[in-house]
This record gives C-alpha cells, sequence and structure tokens, in this order.
C-alpha cells in the first residue's frame, strides 16, 4: 500500500484527495501513508546542490585536478569565446612566443567568434591535414585564421596528419614541415577541442581514419591521442606515427585549454583530465552540472 500511494502521488501526479477517492480511503490515511512511505526509505526526496558558474568551475577544477575551469550559461559553442579569450589575456603571450592551435567544430565556433589580440605570436596547427572537406578538419586555415584575428603569424604544415608509415619521413625531411613542427617543442598556450567517444564521433564526422578496433574503448581524443576514461593514452596505428603534436608536448605545455560542450562528452572530458592531455576546461553550465554529479555520485 506504502509504495502503491507513493506512485499514485509522485509519479502519476495525483493528489492526496484523489488518492483517497480512488482508493476508498480517507485524505488523512493517505498523508499519513506518504509520510511513512518518506520515513521508510520508499520515497527519496533529493534537492540537488545550484552552482553559481564560478562556483561550478572552482569545484570542478579541484575534484578534475585542474588549473582552472571557466563555466558559461549558454550552450553555444561560441559563447566559450569569452573566457577563452580571458585565458588567453592573463597568459600574456609575446611576440616571439607559441600558441597552438587544434581543431574541431569547437576550436572553429571560438575562432570565428573572437580571440584576444596577441601581435607577433607564433601560431601553428596540432596536426598536419586530414582527408576530410568539412571545414572544422582544417588545421592549417584554422592557424591561418586564429593568426589574422589575434595579429598572429601564421605556420603551416603541408603534410598529412598520417601518412604511410614509409612516407612519414620523407614529409619529415621537408625543411618547412621541419620548422613548424620544431615549434611543438615549444608550446605557450594551446586551444583544443575534446573529441566524443570513438563510437560516437566516427557516427558524427564519418571519423577521419579507417575503422580501429584499438579504440573500442576510446572515451575520447585530443588531437587524435585517444584515451579511456581512467585517462590512459591508447596505443593504435597512430600513435607515434602522425604528424602531429605528442601526447608529451601536450603535456610539457603550460596552458592547453580543453573545449568541450555537451553531456555526450563527459567520459571525454573526464578521460582528457585524468590523462593530463589538458591544464584547463571551458564549458557550459549543463555539462558542467552533469560532470560535476557524476563525480559527486562516483558514476
Amino acid at each position: 500500500m506504502l509504495h502503491t500511494v507513493a506512485k499514485m502521488h509522485y509519479l502519476g501526479e495525483m493528489s492526496q484527495v484523489q488518492i483517497a477517492k480512488q482508493l476508498g480511503l480517507s485524505t488523512a490515511t493517505i498523508s499519513r501513508l506518504l509520510q511513512r512511505a518518506r520515513a521508510e526509505g520508499i520515497v527519496r526526496i533529493e534537492v540537488r546542490d545550484i552552482y553559481a558558474p564560478d562556483e561550478l568551475g572552482l569545484e570542478l577544477a579541484r575534484k578534475l585536478g585542474l588549473a582552472q575551469v571557466e563555466v558559461v550559461d549558454a550552450p553555444v559553442s561560441g559563447a566559450l569565446a569569452v573566457p577563452l579569450s580571458r585565458m588567453l589575456t592573463a597568459a600574456d603571450l609575446r611576440a616571439g612566443e607559441v600558441l597552438m592551435i587544434g581543431w574541431g567544430r569547437t576550436v572553429s565556433a571560438v575562432i570565428e567568434a573572437g580571440l584576444p589580440p596577441m601581435p607577433g605570436v607564433l601560431v601553428v596547427p596540432s596536426t598536419g591535414g586530414m582527408q576530410q572537406h568539412a571545414q572544422h578538419f582544417q588545421s592549417n586555415e584554422f592557424a591561418r585564421r586564429a593568426a589574422e584575428v589575434t595579429g598572429g603569424v601564421p605556420h603551416f604544415i603541408h603534410a598529412p596528419y598520417l601518412p604511410d608509415p614509409e612516407a612519414l619521413a620523407f614529409f619529415l625531411a621537408d625543411s618547412s614541415v621541419q620548422d613548424s613542427v620544431g615549434l611543438w617543442d615549444r608550446i605557450d598556450a594551446a586551444v583544443v577541442g575534446i573529441g566524443q567517444p570513438y563510437g560516437l564521433e566516427r557516427a558524427v564526422s564519418g571519423g577521419a581514419a579507417p575503422v580501429e578496433p584499438a579504440l573500442a574503448n576510446a572515451a575520447g581524443d585530443v588531437v587524435r591521442h585517444y584515451f579511456t576514461r581512467d585517462g590512459q593514452v591508447l596505443d593504435w596505428r597512430g600513435e607515434g606515427q602522425m604528424i602531429a603534436v605528442s601526447a608529451q608536448q601536450l603535456r610539457a605545455t603550460p596552458l592547453v585549454i580543453g573545449l568541450a560542450v555537451g553531456e555526450a562528452k563527459l567520459t571525454s572530458i573526464l578521460g582528457a583530465a585524468r590523462s593530463r592531455l589538458i591544464t584547463a576546461l571551458i564549458t557550459d553550465t549543463r555539462t558542467a552540472e552533469a560532470l560535476l554529479e557524476s563525480l559527486v555520485h562516483g558514476a
């Protein structure tokens, strides 16, 4: 009876008077049954904590082990440009220092929304080119556009991101490629997208490589460095063979800002933070709240 009354009231949204009439009981009896259902744990009422964006960011940074987390109310990727500009301005990059730009829809949106002036900063892409026609895969174009809006100096990598093994040395021997990839050893700040779990990523974008069985458990990626939700970087055919900034170079970078929006990326954000491929995160309120809830409950 306790279970029946509780379901009718809390799930069926029936009033106590309606339940009393349907079951042939008094309203006072229904009230007592509902109180008893709560007392015996049949009904659990939870009031979720509501955080202001700043508080949410501080709490997430603490739990994820990141230097900084910025949270915005708007779930639109372009809205991330405001806190991104604050972070880059605080980094105080000077002429001759290196800014690396990743790729992806979110990175594209923040570049179009605007980046702060950084005159003379050397802007380099995170990878060679990809055999994808979509705009959000064009790494060299991202570097060119970011340099244009910041007043920086663009550097390009005229080579595929994943060449055939026998061609890798040929591309890396090119002096212009050497000049650009050499900048990865001294990156001062980087802006990267956090990719979705491998299966979801391929469903949305068609993937940038053939199906990789080694990536079946990939929670996400940063610059095609795929990782599990626990932060283990996976060994797939491209790891160590890509013309891309390495995981070690990312970990040596003082500021790597990861961008991610959407609850589909919760495990991706967790894995990126735990792998230490990012040092900071910018996301939206809904994603941040879901992420914090999963961390609090140990999901």
